[in-house]
């Protein structure tokens, strides 16, 4: 279970009442508070590299074809780009989310030397109870963060040793396989980034096996083994949150947002909007 502490430490930068409307806010740049008083319908977002660490209630997160239920006292690693499917399914539900930086993560492996491979598939995401040293290093980082003095001089450098827990963590091969370059993460890594270079332009495949230096059958293969879904079906997943949230905004037609997104089909755009959100486009809008 995680420490009386960070709860009250997250409780008191949140604010409010115990009770009442959930609550999120950013701490600092790159970590975020969240609070739900009560349970949540799925919601399709995309994550992107971030630790997630659940100190009350429970949460399932859906990639692809696996699901994983976290509840207080887990941490959630995403490594890669991955478009998922998340809900609150016990509350009061409490948890800080931080953004990682694989920058940082290549500067360790400098320090650190070659990371042996632990015979581990690496996954875009990976779940695990969260050590206790992971844990108070979290504590610290949002006590320093609430003096702007002790963030500057002091937070980098806990920032610098939660990355460091994550690396060298039972459950960080995959942030292992992004710095040991001759691994297949480091190439889905690649293939994601430039996938999701361009997504309104028509995106070929074996295109995207070839810029990685894998064949067709490889690249499916460790694709789905990071992302737990197929290249194509990634693709049309961040088409279509791309959409979601310029539909949100309301500064464009449906049709143009589809265009905008890939689709050379409005109707076939809205087809697979109301199968993956469960709503048409027009209800967006």
């Amino acid at each position: 279970m995680p420490p009386e502490r960070l709860i009250r430490e997250v409780s008191r930068r949140l604010g409010g009442p115990a009770t009442g409307d959930s609550r999120s806010i950013e701490a600092v740049e790159g970590l975020r508070l969240f609070r739900f008083h009560a349970s949540s319908p799925s919601q399709a977002t995309l994550y992107e590299p971030v630790l997630c660490l659940i100190l009350q209630g429970r949460k399932d997160v859906t990639i692809g074809e696996r699901t994983l239920s976290l509840g207080s006292g887990d941490c959630l690693l995403v490594s890669h780009d991955v478009p998922v499917s998340s809900r609150i399914t016990q509350a009061p539900y409490q948890s800080p989310v931080m953004d990682l930086d694989i920058g940082i993560v290549t500067g360790l492996r400098d320090e650190l030397g070659a990371l042996e491979p632990d015979g581990t598939r690496p996954q875009g995401a990976q779940s695990h109870p969260a050590d206790p040293e992971l844990i108070d290093a979290l504590c610290r980082y949002l006590v320093v963060t609430g003096s702007p003095r002790d963030a500057k001089v002091l937070g980098p450098l806990v920032v610098r040793e939660i990355h460091y827990r994550l690396l060298t963590a039972p459950f960080g091969s995959s942030l292992r396989g992004l710095v040991r370059q001759d691994l297949r993460a480091t190439a889905i890594a690649r293939a994601i980034a430039f996938m999701r270079a361009d997504i309104r332009s028509p995106v070929s495949i074996p295109r995207v096996a070839r810029e990685v230096g894998m064949s067709g059958s490889v690249f499916h293969k460790h694709f789905r083994a990071v992302t737990s879904t197929t290249p194509l079906q990634y693709l049309k997943d961040i088409r279509l949150l791309e959409a979601q949230r310029q539909l949100r905004t309301g500064c464009d037609s449906i049709t143009a947002v589809a265009f905008d997104v890939g689709y050379a089909s409005p109707s076939q755009f809205s087809r697979e909007y109301l199968r993956k959100f469960g709503v048409p486009p027009s209800q967006e809008a």
